[in-house]
């Protein structure tokens, strides 16, 4: 498998082309907020043999009462038995992608890391890129697989929960993935309440990739992260405002080669702001 957590259009086409023995199992996990129509998408057309897995029902277990934010950690066997559905098997790999920046793409790859499944990449660019490349798609409803997906631990990356996102941002360094401006208090549309977690670093997960929606080169990254003092292989933890964002970040973390396990505060915002007791910085 690459180093690089990304593949290219042209890799995977080959791999998908190649011995069966080497391709990777395809994840289509096309979602937007607020929209329910990744599941139709995927059915008018996706990279051949993907499966779809949904956002709010395999990548998320979402409480009435918002405890946890908008897209909280499912359940680890919900997840579990949603990877073996989709046919990943602990001795091949998977490749993920999305129509929206990589950012449920991100998602996955975060999430099968955590649990200890290593042979995990996002395709650089989405769906976008593969069809821009003039490779073929096809269409229909998504076909249940066959796997043996089984979550380990430890993996790579900590699971956060507001306790622990307090103590890196006193001890170590916190990064808020979502724009400035909602970190600054400003042009707050989504969550109740405006501001960020104290002692946090603003760091937008979308200034990572390009108007393409590929990520930037992995030495731009690094200059960047660099330049807010982010150090190669520092202790670092990132939330948003419901955990995907912050898994995007994660995985520019990864590109740029600053660090592979970064943890992550999945409640994120959405979390934190139902204990009213927690400060809000702004």
């Amino acid at each position: 498998m690459d180093t690089s957590p990304l593949i290219q259009v042209d890799e995977l086409q080959r791999l998908l082309a190649g011995p069966e023995i080497l391709r990777p199992v395809v994840l289509d996990v096309r979602y937007r907020m607020g929209s329910s129509t990744g599941c139709q998408e995927f059915e008018d057309a996706h990279v051949p043999g993907a499966s779809y897995v949904d956002m709010d029902t395999e990548l998320a277990t979402i409480r009435a009462d918002g405890v946890g934010g908008r897209h909280p950690m499912p359940k680890v066997g919900t997840f579990a038995a949603a990877m073996r559905s989709a046919g990943v098997t602990m001795s091949g790999s998977v490749v993920a992608y999305d129509d929206w920046s990589s950012l449920p793409a991100s998602r996955v790859w975060w999430m099968l890391r955590h649990l200890g499944f290593l042979e995990v990449r996002v395709l650089d660019g989405g769906i976008s890129a593969w069809t821009s490349a003039g490779q073929a798609t096809e269409s229909g409803p998504c076909t249940t697989g066959v796997g043996d997906f089984s979550a380990s631990s430890p993996g790579l990356g900590r699971l956060l929960d507001a306790a622990g996102a307090t103590r890196y941002a006193a001890r170590h360094l916190l990064l808020d993935a979502r724009p400035a401006s909602r970190f600054r208090g400003e042009n707050e549309t989504i969550d109740a309440i405006a501001g960020h977690i104290p002692g946090a670093v603003s760091v937008p997960a979308l200034a990572n990739i390009d108007r393409a929606g590929r990520f930037l080169p992995a030495d731009e990254l690094t200059s960047r992260f660099q330049k807010v003092g982010i150090a190669k292989l520092r202790t670092v933890g990132t939330y948003c405002g419901s955990g995907v964002q912050a898994t995007h970040l994660a995985l520019a973390l990864s590109v740029a080669g600053i660090t592979d396990d970064a943890d992550v505060y999945i409640g994120s915002w959405s979390d934190w702001i139902t204990d009213p007791a927690r400060p809000v910085g702004v």
